[in-house]
């Protein structure tokens, strides 16, 4: 896989790609980088797809923004720039885990196929959140919204813990490794933490980007580990209720919250089918 850039959405974006077709969009989340999808891109290839992997804005080396925008309107607006951009057209489709998994589900209308890993549709998540049991998955979360998130973001074993916790029996040193490459500078650990600090409003919304409604603009493939512990399972059960007619969703056995890391054979298995072979 080669790294190259594209300028997008006044964001110079750093990107990994392997095959030639149609576009297939990897959006990865956090703590992670564009590489988490080294399982999955030959695969794509293999089946006719130009597998293209960003990494997200202000993860190096894609470059901190310069509007300082974090907010979901600004990730799905760099996914309609990347689409354009990288000349998706109608035969594009889209997967995004984690983080990449919210401009996934407002963008599924805009591709042929899409999918989303570990983080359910929007009012599911809203539905589920609350819950006791969740609070305490999501305990940094809100440790983000104050001033020890950067620190104890980059305080060593932080991000190894959130993986260790998230993905249990999972050997996550190499994708650590890639974390610490992309975050290790101040200003793109505060790019990667600012998303939460917009998601729950602590930064406000910059209005720089046009507002994207809630709703799922079409079918999705939903797929969730069964062991994850950043977002619990339980969520699965109530996603389909949120996602249009033609939606599937699936629990991935013996799997945590990086499901594409730890099953790839059956998580590309269940993508594939999925998207079908490239038009």
């Amino acid at each position: 896989m080669e790294i190259r850039t594209v300028h997008a959405n006044g964001v110079e974006f750093a990107y990994l790609s392997l095959g030639e077709g149609p576009l297939a969009l990897c959006l990865h989340g956090f703590p992670d980088t564009a590489h988490t999808w080294r399982h999955l891109m030959p695969a794509l290839a293999g089946r006719g797809y130009r597998a293209v992997a960003p990494f997200m804005r202000g993860y190096a080396p894609t470059e901190v923004p310069a509007d300082g925008a974090y907010e979901g309107a600004a990730l799905v607006a760099d996914v309609r720039a990347l689409h354009e951009e990288l000349g998706g057209g109608e035969d594009a489709v889209v997967i995004g885990h984690d983080w990449g998994a919210f401009p996934a589900y407002a963008t599924a209308g805009r591709f042929r196929a899409s999918v989303a890993l570990a983080v359910p549709p929007p009012d599911a998540l809203a539905s589920t959140f609350l819950r006791y049991d969740q609070l305490k998955r999501s305990f940094y979360v809100f440790l983000f919204q104050t001033a020890l998130g950067e620190p104890a973001a980059a305080t060593p074993g932080f991000i190894e813990g959130l993986w260790r916790d998230w993905s249990p029996g999972y050997d996550a040193e190499e994708d650590v490794a890639f974390v610490r490459r992309s975050l290790g500078d101040p200003a793109n650990l505060a790019a990667a933490i600012g998303y939460y600090r917009a998601m729950l409003g602590t930064t406000p919304p910059s209005g720089r980007h046009p507002a994207v409604e809630r709703a799922v603009t079409g079918p999705v493939l939903y797929l969730h580990g069964a062991r994850d512990g950043c977002m619990s399972p339980d969520v699965v059960k109530d996603a389909l209720a949120h996602l249009p007619e033609g939606s599937r969703t699936e629990l991935v056995a013996d799997a945590g919250h990086f499901l594409h890391l730890e099953r790839p054979a059956e998580v590309n298995r269940l993508i594939l089918d999925w998207l079908g072979p490239a038009s």
